[in-house]
């Protein structure tokens, strides 16, 4: 029920509808191998089908019929029985699904193809060069392959030393668009695989973060600011020497009040 990729094994339970597309038509029968005696994947049954459908063609046939069978065999096909229980057997005749226009791409099958073969793809779909594909497509191939363009003249994209040479020399393949006298270069180099960044929570000393270390400040007894008395002053007591005020009066202000009131406190 393993089928192992240069990462690791697969088996049915692990399949994704990315990592469908490592395995090869073979692989998928012997991964049902002893399926029926799992009590999860015959739960589980569509779920598992919907998976190996994202990347596979699957056809039911009638087992009996040999002239069906071989004509499926003809078109391509693998065929084997599959047990989906102890009393339920059926013939699948299973083809990989081909990638052979711009429109097949995927996220989930983009880096499962070679720059080579997206070269071919874009070949067999081109026309009016890099700037002809939708965004979405775009994004697509570029979620897996670094991309990257020039247009020149035809006697100058393979000048020595050149950006096409040292793109060549840095595994890049190549596609040549015609464009008249001039010529779109697009390459590509498949992106290499980085482990996708984690969230990390920020763990806290039990020391610092007791209860018994956090001191919560009684309040409760304490009077209300509006229940405090404040002492009012008495006039009695207001003398020269105590009282303060905080305005300060200029003498040269032109205002007649103010004037007035410097007078007074002159005096």
């Amino acid at each position: 029920m393993e089928q192992t990729t240069g990462k690791k094994a697969l088996t049915l339970k692990t399949l994704t509808k990315s990592s469908v597309w490592d395995v090869q038509e073979n692989d998928i029968f012997r991964m049902w191998d002893g399926a029926d005696k799992d009590s999860e994947i015959k739960d589980n049954v569509r779920h598992y089908v919907d998976i190996i459908r994202s990347a596979f063609m699957i056809e039911e046939i009638n087992g009996d019929s040999e002239p069906i069978k071989k004509k499926y065999e003809n078109l391509g096909y693998k065929v084997a029985q599959v047990k989906i229980d102890e009393t339920t057997k059926i013939t699948w005749a299973i083809k990989k699904k081909p990638i052979m226009r711009v429109t097949d791409l995927t996220y989930e099958n983009i880096r499962h193809i070679s720059a080579s073969k997206l070269v071919e793809v874009l070949d067999r779909n081109f026309g009016g060069g890099w700037d002809s594909l939708s965004q979405s497509i775009k994004d697509i191939i570029e979620s897996g392959f670094d991309i990257s363009t020039t247009t020149l003249p035809k006697d100058r994209l393979h000048k020595k030393g050149g950006m096409y040479e040292k793109k060549i020399e840095d595994g890049y393949e190549v596609l040549e668009v015609s464009k008249g006298t001039w010529v779109e270069a697009i390459f590509a180099k498949l992106k290499p695989e980085t482990e996708k960044p984690r969230m990390k929570f920020a763990t806290h000393n039990d020391d610092e973060d007791s209860d018994e270390d956090v001191e919560i400040e009684d309040d409760y007894n304490k009077p209300d600011e509006d229940d405090i008395d404040i002492e009012e002053p008495n006039d009695d007591e207001i003398t020269e020497d105590n009282y303060s005020t905080m305005m300060e009066i200029d003498p040269e202000d032109p205002d007649e009040e103010a004037a007035n009131l410097a007078d007074y406190v002159d005096e």
